[in-house]
């Protein structure tokens, strides 16, 4: 039986990350996968996603390239070669994940892995016919989407998919119906409908992406509702009869959508049963496993992080969860904070934020004071977006002035956000940040110039 410091179930980004942090500082590392390494976000999430995306991106811009002076004829969609293209940086990026662990000595093994229990020596793991000793267990076995209970979803298998199947399409559908507004159900219904498809996004709350802040997310539903995309908020599907997806609508009125294709995007459950957790003990609070800051569970020795754990899905927190358990680890203090950990919704424009929005503030009865500016402010962002406006919007301590959400819609909202979570997680000031010197012209500034929209420096 081969014995290693540490074992790893699951390889995407909390798995492979804490398997290269804890092999560089000299562990022996074995990494169990039983798909592929990357895991969900780069095989068949993120990476891809945002890939197809921006094929999208660039054919939009090429059929409006008049606005900005420029002409071009004759611009068409091939998307079997946008595809051919998400496969290519997908496997390319697969294979550096692949190599990154061989360089510092990873042994990684595919298969489903089993603990099988916990002996003095330490965790026993199972994968195929062989078996394995730990002495600490990393649990970063991720989550998969969840299937909305529906009649009639099991007869139209071939119609009716999740994100997963739906990115190994070759032809772009005509018509598709998106159940569920959130994240990965705007960033999919954005694409096709880019791409010259009928989409229709039917969702069970009042406003679309969820958490995030609802002017935004209003604005941003308006902006493609202009471009023709269909909303039914506050609706819920009831049935599906082959191509026709049938829902009530807040008023109890039923009503039919068809759709070649049916996305079913109505969240992710975590993945806890299967691997042996009641084997040795792991305590769960519904289907997540509990951890402490240091993502430790309740069993010494075990660690768990990533969707599995984490307070948020996201691949760039699971990351970070990674670096505390090594750090932890390996003797360090480190411990999880999710007091600024920043989304980004990938449609066009793009939508991004970070810290608290009103309405989260006002859940806690936290007291702010909004500051708001239309994304036109900035000289970079005019020049960019042509007839597009955005805006950006900094909720403040009205005492201590310290910054405590900032929320962005506009290109290219996913790249200035990172300065908005630094802010707020070392607890910068208004002041403090109106010190700071942007780059000019660029889009950034307006994370300054919101701050001069009403006179609050102190």
């Amino acid at each position: 039986m081969k014995t290693f410091d540490l074992a790893i179930i699951g390889a995407g980004p909390c798995g492979y990350t804490a398997a290269e942090r804890a092999a560089t500082r000299g562990l022996s590392v074995v990494l169990f996968e039983q798909k592929t390494v990357g895991g969900v976000c780069l095989n068949e999430g993120c990476i891809p996603t945002k890939t197809l995306l921006y094929s999208a991106k660039v054919y939009e811009t090429a059929v409006n390239g008049s606005k900005y002076g420029v002409t071009v004829s004759g611009a068409a969609v091939d998307y079997r070669k946008m595809v051919e293209r998400k496969n290519r940086v997908v496997r390319r990026l697969v294979g550096g994940v692949s190599a990154r662990m061989k360089v510092h000595g990873v042994e990684v093994v595919t298969g489903h892995a089993h603990i099988e229990g916990r002996t003095d020596e330490g965790f026993v793991v199972s994968c195929g016919s062989e078996s394995y000793r730990a002495k600490t267990l990393l649990i970063a076995t991720g989550s998969r989407t969840a299937v909305p209970a529906i009649a009639g979803i099991e007869t139209a298998a071939d119609r009716a998919m999740t994100h997963r199947e739906l990115l190994t399409l070759t032809e772009r559908p005509e018509r598709l119906v998106v159940i569920g507004g959130g994240v990965i159900g705007m960033e999919f219904a954005s694409l096709f409908h880019t791409l010259g498809a009928q989409v229709t996004v039917i969702e069970m709350l009042d406003k679309i992406l969820g958490p995030m802040d609802r002017e935004l997310s209003e604005q941003l539903q308006e902006s493609y509702a202009k471009r023709g995309m269909a909303f039914h908020l506050r609706s819920a599907v009831t049935e599906i009869d082959g191509d026709r997806v049938i829902f009530r609508t807040p008023e109890g009125e039923l009503r039919t959508v068809q759709g070649d294709k049916i996305l079913l995007s109505v969240g992710r459950k975590r993945n806890t049963e299967g691997f042996g957790l009641e084997n040795i003990g792991v305590e769960l609070d519904g289907d997540r496993i509990r951890v402490n800051s240091q993502m430790q569970t309740n069993v010494p020795g075990v660690y768990a992080a990533g969707d599995v754990a984490g307070e948020f899905l996201l691949a760039h927190t699971a990351i970070r969860e990674a670096e505390v358990v090594v750090n932890h680890l390996t003797g360090g203090s480190d411990r999880m904070s999710y007091t600024a950990v920043p989304a980004v919704v990938y449609t066009n424009p793009e939508m991004a934020s970070v810290g608290l929005t009103e309405a989260l503030a006002r859940a806690q009865g936290i007291a702010t004071r909004t500051l708001k500016l239309p994304m036109t402010y900035s000289g970079r962002f005019m020049a960019e977006n042509e007839g597009v406006n955005g805006l950006c919007k900094v909720l403040i301590d009205p005492d201590s002035e310290r910054l405590l959400g900032v929320h962005l819609l506009g290109n290219p909202a996913g790249e200035l956000i990172s300065t908005a979570a630094l802010a707020i997680e070392h607890n910068l000031t208004v002041n403090e940040l109106q010190k700071l010197i942007f780059p000019h012209p660029t889009v950034s500034e307006i994370l300054k110039e919101v701050l001069y929209s009403e006179n609050v420096s102190r």
